[in-house]
């Protein structure tokens, strides 16, 4: 038996005679009516106003206290300072003193916050290199090119960690003390640890990893970032584990924000002794501040913000608000399509050409 002839030309591309591949297959074509589209319009507004005052009432039960320190009080002395470039390595610092009129019940975080910050510049998140914060030893003495200008310093020098993000780190550290009725100053303790995601801490930030060598020589032959005040080895002096690429804070810097006002997460309330157990009690605050930040340069502000949180996160009134209004525009919708309705009528007899 001779084989059958291939199909060639336009045959080729005609799909096959196939109720899939013809459109065959039953279908459900639904007859919009009146009758089915209102009701649903309806349903839909009901329920995206229930989602949207669930969500309000959810973000409104959470407490949260925002501190601007830019200019606060003496601050103002340090904000002066930091103008001056040739006053970058010098210490200051300032003490901002506040109220809390309602107890912050359960788990409490610090934040520190910038405004005007724009971390989300295509140029600036491609200024760094992930190969190089993975702990590999090859691009920790020859950094990516992407690090430019941050790439190496005087004498082809390798900086570690390379590139304007890490260059940019925010360096104010906070001190937060409760001044008890009884004229006690007890220091609140924040847990320095866990702040940082999983995949994070455990997979995108790791030391490099040498036999018998400690971690600032490892680093030898490198140099920390222009803006740094201490090698990367030194980031956290408490706690040397907490040092080199895995320094918690730096990764929480690393991970850029999207938006030019943000928060990042600087500590957790530690519930562990009295009076701190249940949370942060009403009374009378001070933080000292060492204020090494300058904002000048690109307009910003800084702040602290202190907040409790729910399974829905901070205060952040935006879903809840997007909600109701999505709610109200669908009732109108309706509203104006049943009055259209009843006076057209359903089989459209006064409706003209």
């Amino acid at each position: 038996m001779g084989r059958a002839k291939e199909k060639s030309g336009p045959l080729a591309r005609r799909p096959d005679n196939s109720a899939f591949k013809q459109q065959r297959l039953p279908a459900w074509s639904p007859m919009l009516t009146a009758n089915t589209v209102l009701p649903f319009f309806y349903l839909l507004s009901v329920v995206c106003m229930l989602l949207g005052v669930w969500l309000l009432l959810t973000v409104q039960s959470t407490q949260e206290k925002k501190l601007n320190y830019t200019k606060h009080g003496d601050c103002n002395l340090c904000f002066e300072m930091r103008q001056n470039v040739s006053n970058a390595g010098q210490t200051c610092s300032c003490k901002v003193e506040f109220s809390i009129d309602r107890t912050f019940k359960g788990d409490v975080f610090f934040y520190y916050g910038l405004k005007n910050f724009h971390q989300n510049l295509r140029r600036y998140m491609d200024s760094r290199d992930d190969e190089q914060t993975v702990g590999r030893i090859k691009n920790l003495k020859s950094p990516s090119v992407y690090c430019e200008p941050f790439q190496t310093v005087e004498n082809e020098v390798p900086i570690a960690p390379c590139g304007a993000v890490a260059n940019s780190m925010f360096n104010d550290s906070f001190t937060l003390t409760y001044h008890t009725a009884k004229g006690r100053d007890v220091p609140v303790p924040l847990l320095r640890k866990g702040l940082t995601w999983y995949t994070d801490k455990n997979i995108k930030f790791r030391n490099p990893k040498t036999d018998n060598l400690t971690l600032a020589q490892v680093f030898e032959g490198t140099r920390p970032p222009p803006f740094w005040q201490k090698p990367v080895y030194e980031l956290d002096p408490h706690d040397p584990i907490n040092n080199g690429f895995i320094n918690e804070d730096l990764i929480v810097w690393m991970r850029e924000a999207a938006f030019p006002n943000f928060k990042k997460l600087y500590g957790i309330l530690n519930r562990a002794d009295a009076p701190f157990t249940n949370g942060l009690p009403k009374g009378n605050y001070s933080i000292d501040i060492s204020y090494n930040f300058p904002v000048q340069y690109f307009h910003g502000e800084k702040e602290v913000v202190l907040t409790t949180l729910t399974w829905f996160g901070g205060q952040n009134h935006f879903l809840p608000i997007a909600y109701l209004v999505t709610s109200s525009l669908i009732l109108l919708m309706a509203v104006v399509l049943t009055v259209a309705w009843w006076k057209f009528g359903k089989d459209g007899k006064n409706m003209k050409d």
